[in-house]
């Protein structure tokens, strides 16, 4: 008996031998069997282990399941041993023995197993059981958290060393002055009630929208995703994996909502223009989300952010050991494609109402996915057809700044910077736009084509270029055509500025202060009265002009706007020269909230080209005159229930319209424009307290 030893389980899981004490320290009392209110003294001591529970109803004993490394085998040793010493000791000795030894296994709190009565996201918000990404992925299996952390398992020690970071930049912020950003500052505290109080988060979020949208979107959501994985403190939105094969259509039983009716899903192939950020990403998603509830009215509790995780081929996060994602070069071909594939099947069997918004993917992945699901799924891509939107908006503002119809549209002469999924987006709805006012036939396309010269990294985009892009071969410019414009392929930009004498200079190439002084002084022999800059790039640095150089080498004529807010340039004598924001913000909410209320089966073009030209309408006439082509963020919301009705009257008339909830389609199709406003804004979320109430399960 002096010899025999129990198992309990160590800090690290395996199991370690517990020492019986000598004779001297032991207690010389008899051994009374209690169920005590207080957790830490509460002993059941006809078992090894201690009563779990922070209450006294909660009491009971722990499973078998909790062992070494997640298995049963630790448990059932120490069983094995404690039925041995039963029937080899006499009941007092017994006694004795298991006093010592539960004394013993129970010194460290830690050591105690815990039994859970909740699962899933439960315990990610309860501070007493989360464990973040420490958690095992055996322990995600059993507690229902695969999919709702980012895919990395993480030591304890790494956390506390990713949270030593973040405070020792505190630290230095403090000492020598601001290290960390003043924006990234405020987004820390707004996360922070993002996570105590979402009503009260999305009420400072409306309410102050001029003020936060840049601080929970771009140009501060780049910096969020930049620094992710050591922002990271509290799970938000649901994480899919390339080891997370075959396993989808059980993981999307994990999210606790029975309802959601908006998904944003990236894979950080491409966030904003700061290239591959990895599972770092999700911070995109879940900035666009706080713009659906924000501007759209979306109902909180139905959105769902998602991180598609198929490796990254940044070099500098795959050596970082505190990166939360998997640490592999990106899967490529039909691997990537069965991996989406996958997804959009789970997500569409548990929700088939949904609507998935494609965010941030690289250009030969985001126009190949937009192809195989948008005639099938409720979906579409923000970067593709969502850019193209507000440019077009911005485009037919553009005109109506010049003093002309926007009939005119056709005859502006567009430089194209950027041949991305961005660009070439911008390019094929603005030249539908072009050849519909044109009457839609084959001429009307050819001529349309025409409008447009696109320069990449390469220089101009010609039918001699080798391997050209097919998505941006229609569009480049042909050999008679260079002859006549005394161009060439690869021309720069500058040259192609200074030979077409364009209208219109729209910069989607993430290339920050590509429009240089050489480039505007240009622009200054535009053939156009006034011509138009559109610095599209995000985040602020990637933006291809400043809104001070574009006006003092051009002067007030010039039409400026960007894709990240700019302040306003003052001019003197009174005049001011304004910096629009050609921000994506003013349409996909209107385009999701659109789709969702009319039950659409698909985000038609139809749909899309309905939204921009709301958004080109929107504008009073001497707002426009005076140079100001989009709207001010402060009426976002309005802008939003707008956009909504347009898409949902275009969607009746192209009878793809199923209806929403007690609103079907017959009773939505005999609803006047005022009416159709009216049944948006009625089905708009606002961030009231609601009256609450205790139902007994």
């Amino acid at each position: 008996g002096d010899r025999a030893r129990l198992l309990c389980v160590g800090a690290n899981g395996q199991p370690r031998p517990a020492e019986r004490p000598p004779a001297s320290s032991r207690p010389n009392r008899r051994i009374v069997p209690t169920h005590r209110t207080s957790h830490r003294k509460s002993y059941d001591y006809a078992s090894p282990f201690p009563l779990v529970g922070r209450n006294q109803h909660q009491l009971q004993r722990p499973p078998l399941a909790a062992g070494p490394a997640g298995t049963r085998a630790g448990m059932a040793n120490a069983s094995s041993i404690s039925r041995s010493l039963r029937r080899s000791l006499a009941p007092d000795a017994l006694h004795r023995l298991l006093l010592q030894r539960s004394r013993a296994f129970v010194t460290a709190e830690c050591h105690r197993p815990v039994v859970l009565h909740k699962r899933g996201p439960d315990i990610l918000h309860d501070p007493w059981f989360n464990r973040g990404t420490a958690f095992s992925m055996t322990e995600r299996d059993r507690l229902g958290l695969r999919g709702l952390l980012p895919p990395s398992v993480v030591s304890s020690q790494q956390q506390i060393d990713r949270f030593m970071g973040d405070l020792k930049r505190l630290e230095q912020n403090a000492r020598d002055g601001p290290s960390d950003t003043y924006q990234l500052a405020k987004w820390r505290i707004l996360n922070r009630l993002h996570d105590r109080n979402e009503t009260m988060y999305y009420k400072v979020l409306i309410d102050n929208i001029e003020e936060y949208a840049p601080i929970v979107y771009t140009p501060t959501v780049g910096a969020v995703c930049q620094n992710y994985s050591g922002l990271f403190r509290r799970p938000r939105g649901m994480y899919f994996s390339a080891e997370d094969r075959g396993e989808m259509m059980s993981m999307v039983y994990n999210w606790p909502a029975d309802q959601v009716d908006m998904i944003v899903v990236t894979d950080g192939s491409r966030i904003l223009g700061l290239g591959d950020l990895g599972v770092q990403g999700i911070g995109i998603a879940i900035g666009k989300l706080d713009l659906y509830v924000a501007a759209a009215g979306i109902n909180p509790q139905r959105v769902l952010p998602v991180m598609i995780d198929v490796g990254t081929n940044n070099e500098k996060l795959l050596k970082d050991p505190l990166y939360l994602g998997l640490q592999e070069h990106r899967l490529e071909g039909e691997e990537y494609v069965e991996i989406i594939d996958e997804f959009m099947e789970a997500v569409f069997s548990r929700w088939p109402n949904v609507i998935v918004q494609f965010e941030d993917f690289q250009s030969k992945w985001a126009f190949r996915l937009l192809q195989r699901y948008r005639k099938t799924y409720r979906m579409f891509n923000d970067d593709v057809q969502g850019t193209a939107g507000v440019a077009i908006a911005g485009l037919l503002g553009a005109v109506r700044a010049q003093g002309r119809p926007m009939i005119d549209f056709p005859k502006q002469k567009i430089v194209v910077a950027g041949a991305g999924s961005a660009g070439i987006g911008v390019v094929n709805a603005a030249s539908r736009t072009m050849a519909r006012m044109l009457g839609n036939n084959e001429v009307a396309f050819e001529s349309a084509r025409s409008q447009f010269w696109i320069v990449d990294a390469h220089g101009l985009i010609t039918e001699e270029r080798v391997d050209i892009d097919p998505d941006a071969r229609p569009f480049a410019r042909r050999k008679s055509e260079l002859t006549h414009q005394g161009l060439n392929e690869g021309a720069s930009l500058i040259e192609v500025v200074k030979k077409v004498k364009p209208d219109v200079i729209l910069g989607l190439s993430a290339v920050g202060g590509l429009f240089s002084k050489e480039v505007l002084e240009a622009l200054k022999d535009s053939s156009s009265s006034r011509p138009a800059i559109f610095a599209m790039s995000n985040p602020t640095k990637n933006a291809e002009c400043t809104p001070e150089e574009a006006f003092s080498i051009i002067g007030e004529k010039v039409v400026f706007s960007s894709g990240s807010p700019f302040d306003d340039v003052d001019l003197g004598d009174g005049k001011i020269g304004h910096s629009n924001q050609g921000n994506n913000m003013y349409l996909f909410p209107g385009i999701g909230l659109g789709t969702l209320l009319s039950g659409a089966r698909i985000v038609s073009d139809g749909m899309l080209q309905a939204a921009a030209e709301r958004l080109a309408s929107y504008m009073k006439e001497e707002e426009v005159l005076q140079g100001i082509i989009y709207p001010p963020t402060s009426r976002i919301r309005d802008i939003t229930k707008e956009v909504a009705a347009a898409v949902v009257r275009e969607a009746v008339a192209e009878d793809l319209a199923e209806g929403y909830r007690d609103m079907d389609a017959r009773e939505l199709a005999r609803l006047s424009e005022e009416e159709t406003v009216d049944y948006v804004k009625n089905n708009m979320w606002n961030p009231v307290y609601p009256t609450v109430v205790y139902k007994k399960d």
